[in-house]
Parts: structure tokens; sequence; C-alpha cells
């Protein structure tokens, strides 16, 4: 019999989301995805905890991060903040597409520039990996 040149559908799909997942080394502590496990961000880049922006009954809601993996972000949109104005993209899971936090993309006020090019993921998305005591 001929083999397909073409593979089903659902195989390239499922191909193709393992293609673009990023790890990052074992030898760092990891923040994973609490929902499906992929990697987010290394804890060397870790810049902030704080539950500034979103009110929550914890102390230490969202965590903001100088990089990340396996991270999409959707389109820039204005929204007042409990910091001012601020333009933001919701981020999400690349591997699961949970809606995980935010980017900070422009801060009106000069005093909120800090912030600009940084990640917010919120602590309940996320599970530490790798090292952790």
């Amino acid at each position: 019999p001929e083999l397909s040149e073409e593979p089903p559908a659902e195989m390239v799909k499922m191909t193709k989301s393992k293609t673009f997942q990023a790890y990052l080394p074992n030898c760092h502590r990891t923040y994973s995805c609490i929902h499906c496990r992929a990697h987010l961000a290394n804890h060397d880049e870790l810049i902030s905890k704080a539950s500034e922006e979103r009110q929550a009954p914890c102390g230490e809601c969202n965590f903001s991060f100088s990089s990340r993996v396996n991270v999409g972000c959707g389109p820039a949109e204005e929204r007042v903040l409990l910091t001012g104005l601020h333009a933001v993209a919701d981020i999400y899971c690349e591997n699961c597409k949970t809606t995980l936090g935010w980017k900070y993309e422009h801060a009106f006020e000069s005093s909120q520039k800090y912030k600009e090019g940084k990640f917010i993921i919120e602590l309940a998305h996320m599970i530490k990996d790798n090292g952790w005591e």
C-alpha cells in the first residue's frame, strides 16, 4: 500500500503545538502553567511579587518577569489600572491558551514608565517546577 504524503489534520495540529513549546533548563527553578505544565519563566527573571494592579485576597498575586517562554501576547488596549492609565495586552499560554496575565506596553504617567515591557503573570495560573525545596 502507498503511504499518504500528508498526515491527518489532527496529527499536524498536535505536532505543531509541540514544535513551538520551549523548555527551560532543568538546572534552574522555573514557573510553569498550572493548567498544562508548559514552562513560563525562569526564577532568575523574576523582578517582583505584588498585588498592585488587580484586587485579590492574597498578598502576592502577581509576579513580574523581564522575559518569558511559551507566552503569547494579544493586542494592546488602554486600561485604567490602580496606578493609572496604561496600554496593556493580555498574555496567554501558547500551549493551552489560558489567559495568564498582561504585558505593559505603554505607561502614560512618567512615574510608571519602568513597567513598560514587563510581563505580569497571576499566581493563580502558575506553579513552581525544578529545584524548589
